[in-house]
């Protein structure tokens, strides 16, 4: 019970502020020094998007709950690391929130995503449903491969956005597969296209022409991955950090057992996350389209835990907006296997290996994975986490 209802306000004694240290602070691909730069650390924190659990909200489904207290924490890390693609899409990395100024369209084009309402791109409402076709019934908890599968399903409709989603399996990111996807672009550009498009039902409309289509569609590149058995290897600890020191950096999603968090960063030895676990009335836009928005903003320092706590199911993201985005990224991931003493979370490989089924056999779409793969590979995931019963 303790751990599904935490809120920020009883951990805010425990983790007031960052420790005072001479280690950097790394924030998404941002490098920060507690000395000097405690504000800028504590506003990109702020900046980004705060997903926690809502009650009063209409009912999944029409007849489901009208709440996810309990059980929609991964889901809502799932909101989190996407909603940090969105900003990354529409707003830039070094965008960010102030309390009480007011906020460009864009921004709420974001947000409204994301309300608690059944046509919303990735509401709690669409994440639960279309989690039915992974075999996930409405109110179970889900995994971080489970919550990255249905996100990409759910992208697919967000043509506003315009993005290339990929779900890495087996541990293995296939270029060659990556760049087919972002190149086979067919939608409208998105935000640099569509700048100055009219708003419809708070999304801006698709702009028209063929003429204006991108080279490359911004990849959201979400990997799903398995660090060990029942705790993290130890091998794997540098890695991971090295992971939030790139500027693709979108976090991970993961958690302790019982407990989803999405982590952002990290300092020394700890990770630095935002906790959904705070229950708060479910919004609605008002006449304006505008959302009071400051619930959607953690306003005090962050959490932190120890790397060591961190449970070996995880799911890892990055943002390419633009082809040299991806072309950098994979260049870093070559050198981080050169770092000696940490062991590599994933391969990066040209070609699909021989041993991985070939998609087009299965008439699946470049991106697609071999469910009987995944069904392998992750059918225990979800075992790690148990349902709090409240």
């Amino acid at each position: 019970l303790f751990v599904a209802t935490l809120t920020y306000d009883t951990l805010r004694f425990e983790y007031e502020d960052f420790p005072e240290t001479k280690e950097p602070v790394w924030i998404l691909g941002r490098k920060y020094s507690v000395f000097t730069e405690k504000d800028e650390i504590l506003l990109d924190v702020t900046s980004r998007l705060w997903f926690t659990y809502r009650k009063n909200f209409p009912a999944i489904g029409g007849t489901g709950p009208t709440s996810d207290t309990g059980w929609g924490c991964m889901l809502r890390c799932g909101q989190m690391i996407f909603a940090q693609a969105l900003v990354c899409r529409h707003l830039g990395r070094d965008w960010r929130w102030i309390k009480g100024k007011r906020q460009m369209d864009n921004y709420f084009s974001v947000l409204n995503a994301f309300i608690d309402k059944k046509d919303s791109y990735y509401s709690i409402h669409q994440i639960a449903q279309m989690g039915v076709g992974e075999g996930k019934s409405i109110g179970q908890w889900y995994g971080p491969n489970t919550v990255a599968q249905v996100l990409k399903k759910l992208a697919t409709f967000d043509t506003w956005s315009s993005l290339a989603v990929h779900v890495a399996m087996d541990n293995t990111v296939v270029m060659e597969e990556i760049r087919r996807l972002c190149h086979s672009s067919s939608a409208c550009a998105g935000a640099a296209v569509c700048a100055g498009a009219v708003l419809s039902n708070g999304y801006p409309e698709a702009a028209g022409g063929t003429d204006r289509l991108p080279a490359w569609k911004p990849l959201v590149l979400l990997i799903p991955l398995r660090l060990g058995l029942t705790e993290i290897n130890e091998a794997y600890i540098e890695t991971l950090k090295h992971c939030f020191m790139m500027p693709q950096s979108l976090g991970v999603i993961g958690g302790k057992p019982n407990s989803a968090h999405y982590f952002i960063g990290y300092v020394g030895e700890e990770l630095i996350y935002l906790d959904p676990h705070t229950t708060q009335p479910a919004l609605e836009p008002g006449d304006s389209g505008c959302l009071p928005d400051e619930s959607f903003h953690c306003q005090h320092p962050p959490c932190r835990m120890s790397i060591a706590e961190l449970d070996p199911s995880i799911a890892v993201g990055f943002f390419c907006n633009t082809e040299e985005d991806f072309n950098d990224w994979c260049q870093q991931i070559k050198k981080l296997t050169l770092l000696r003493g940490a062991l590599p979370m994933f391969e990066l490989v040209e070609r699909q290996p021989s041993h991985f089924s070939n998609p087009d056999a299965l008439n699946l779409t470049p991106d697609s994975s071999d469910a009987d793969r995944l069904e392998r590979f992750f059918d225990s995931e979800d075992e790690d986490f148990e349902i709090l019963s409240l």
